[in-house]
Order: structure tokens, then sequence, then C-alpha cells
């Protein structure tokens, strides 16, 4: 009987819906150690209060988090560290264009493929306090009709 590969878990930062409108996605490769990779395979992560931005024409992602698990070290300051985005010099030059217009460039989520870990980052447009409330409202009332849908 064949082995079973253990799922893979998807690390997604689920407060970028809610604060943007999202637009363009693009996979992106990321520079870790092999402690940070084994320990996001194991879904020990998260992209709380992450972002991206350019430094000598290159895509950083700062402030997110990858914690060690058990038996995986990872120091204090080494969990948050600012880790260098993997692109094409033609992705980098469409999202610092779409930069300089006032989007900003969000990690949705960080996704293990094969044997690589790729992190999908978007751009995004700020949302204000009553787009999100007529987002949660709007929502609401989907989940409301398609109950009554089933309800009937």
């Amino acid at each position: 009987m064949a082995k079973k590969k253990p799922e893979r878990k998807r690390i997604t930062n689920k407060r970028a819906s809610h604060d943007y409108y999202l637009e363009d996605s693009l996979l992106a490769g990321i520079m870790l150690t092999g402690a940070e990779t084994k320990s996001l395979r194991m879904g020990h992560g998260h992209l709380q209060g992450a972002y991206v931005t350019e430094k000598d024409g290159a895509l950083w992602l700062i402030n997110a988090t990858i914690n060690g698990a058990q038996g995986i070290p990872i120091s204090e300051e080494d969990q948050t560290r600012t880790r260098k985005l993997l692109l094409k010099k033609s992705e980098i030059e469409k999202f610092l264009v779409s930069k300089k217009q006032g989007n900003t460039i969000i990690p949705i989520e960080i996704i293990p493929v094969g044997r690589y870990i790729k992190v999908r980052i978007a751009l995004g447009r700020g949302k204000k306090n009553y787009d999100k409330r007529q987002t949660l409202k709007a929502r609401d009332e989907t989940r409301q009709i398609n109950r009554a849908l089933k309800s009937s």
C-alpha cells in the first residue's frame, strides 16, 4: 500500500481581503533557511502585519513571522527577519509602477509548492471604514439569501 504524504498547510493572511481591495496577484519565491522551510511546511507561521517593500531593485517581505516548532529552533530575532522575494525583473517593475500610483503590495498566503515555498503577493488599495461595513453587510445578505434558498 502506498504511503500518503502529509497534507501541507497553507498560511493565509485573513485580514488582507478585509482591509484592501485586492487586484493583480502573483506567486513569488522566497529565500528561507532550512529550519524556516521545515517550520512553514508544518504550518508554524503567520502573515499578520506583514507587508512587501522595495530595496535596491528587489522586493522584500517584512514582518512575516515564522515560529520554530518542536525540535526546530529559530531564534527570536530570526522569526521576523526580512526575507527576499524572488521575482523576474519585469514582474518587479510592474509591481513598483503600481506602487508609485498609490497601491500597496500585500502578502496573501504562503504555499508549499513541491519542494519550494512560494508567497502569493497582490496589489491592494486600502479600504475606508464605510467600505468595510458595506462588504460585511453584503456578505451577511448573501448568507441570508442562501439560507432562505436552502430551507425552501
